[in-house]
């Protein structure tokens, strides 16, 4: 009997034994995989914040350039004006106003200014021919560009508008654009159609040269997307074209006066715009950014 009870306690013993490594191996388990768990969060939040911090050291340098306070350059009269206005009136900004937007980069080279307001594709032209400067990724806005004509002219509004819808149908218009801009800039020259009948008359462009690539000096000629495009126009419509190079603040008042027949420059159309002339269907559209120094 007592060899019996002593048997029956060893198993006991051995039992309460098993039962205890048993516990003592299950919270072990249960604290390394709480201590794991930890050490997952504590990486994975340590990876979101380097995250963020590498998304907010690679966002656009826009996000980081306010414009507030800043003085900016900007040519008269273009919309890049208006834009750099608005925080003139409401953010404490100074605006520098130029004739010509080469002057405004000047400016800044020179660290008279903080910035220039452009529309992108002069922009770029700019930047190009500048190494020490450089366009922030962020729009300011986007627009329409057209050509302008007096009030009181509605059939040659109606004319241009005919001869835009032709030359968008036909392809001509990308063709000049892309001879400009793009990879295959300097591969389409616009050349006029042989033969073309011109007893119509001649058609008086007032443009301001200054804005590359939509008109410009070369070779002491005025050249460009928007001299092409009239030039176009004019052969559909069977006249010959004259531009008349001067200051965009001009060349509104030009068009108003019947100095010209029409504005084409770059020009945006705005509702302040529309109050003085009427504008022709669009046919380009761009946007305005900041160049600053690197």
């Amino acid at each position: 009997m007592k060899k019996l009870l002593t048997s029956v306690l060893a198993v006991a013993m051995v039992a309460s034994l098993a039962a205890c490594g048993s516990s003592a191996s299950t919270e072990t388990t249960v604290q390394a995989t709480e201590t794991a768990a930890e050490s997952t969060a504590a990486e994975t939040a340590a990876a979101e914040t380097d995250e963020a911090a590498s998304t907010e050291a690679e966002s656009t340098d826009t996000a980081a350039f306010d414009l507030a306070g800043k003085k900016i350059g900007v040519q008269l009269g273009t919309t890049g004006d208006q834009l750099a206005t608005e925080y003139e009136q409401n953010d404490g900004s100074t605006v520098e106003r130029f004739n010509k937007g080469a002057d405004a980069i000047q400016a800044l080279k020179q660290g008279k200014i903080d910035c220039v307001v452009i529309d992108y594709n002069p922009a770029k032209a700019f930047v190009e021919k500048n190494d020490d400067l450089q366009i922030l990724d962020e729009e300011l806005s986007s627009e329409e560009y057209a050509m302008c004509v007096n009030k009181d002219n509605s059939e040659l509004t109606a004319k241009i508008n005919e001869a835009l819808t032709q030359l968008k149908e036909d392809g001509t218009l990308d063709a000049i654009v892309s001879n400009y801009i793009g990879d295959e800039a300097g591969q389409h020259p616009y050349t006029s159609p042989e033969g073309v009948d011109r007893s119509n008359g001649t058609l008086v462009m007032a443009t301001n040269a200054t804005f590359e690539p939509y008109e410009y000096y070369e070779d002491q000629k005025v050249v460009g997307i928007d001299p092409d495009i009239a030039q176009a126009v004019c052969d559909v419509l069977g006249y010959d074209l004259k531009i008349e190079d001067m200051e965009f603040d001009a060349i509104v008042n030009a068009v108003v006066s019947g100095k010209a027949d029409f504005g084409a420059a770059g020009m945006t159309v705005t509702d302040e715009r529309k109050l003085s002339v009427d504008f022709t269907d669009t046919y380009a559209t761009a946007s305005q950014v900041i160049i600053v120094t690197k």
